[in-house]
């Protein structure tokens, strides 16, 4: 999962230093959450999963790869 996350986000800063799953995580809950936007233009929870899927979808990913990121950002994106 963190090689297929890598590829997804080639050129986002810090993803190419995540080792874990927990590091891993802890990365699409800050992009659930628009963290790293200011808070005047943040989107949602439900905005951002949708974007996210929308380029794993798009994405040169395997199927298999596609489906399990899907299922982890909305595992995350329901806590």
């Amino acid at each position: 999962m963190i090689e297929a996350y890598k590829s997804l986000w080639p050129d986002r800063q810090g993803v190419q230093c995540i080792t874990t799953q927990d590091e891993l995580e802890t990365n699409i809950r800050v992009e659930l959450n628009d963290e790293l936007t200011h808070p005047r233009v943040r989107k949602s929870v439900e905005e951002k999963l949708q974007l996210a899927i929308v380029r794993i979808h798009e994405s040169a990913l395997a199927e298999e790869e596609k489906t399990q990121l899907i299922q982890l950002y909305k595992k995350l994106a329901a806590h």
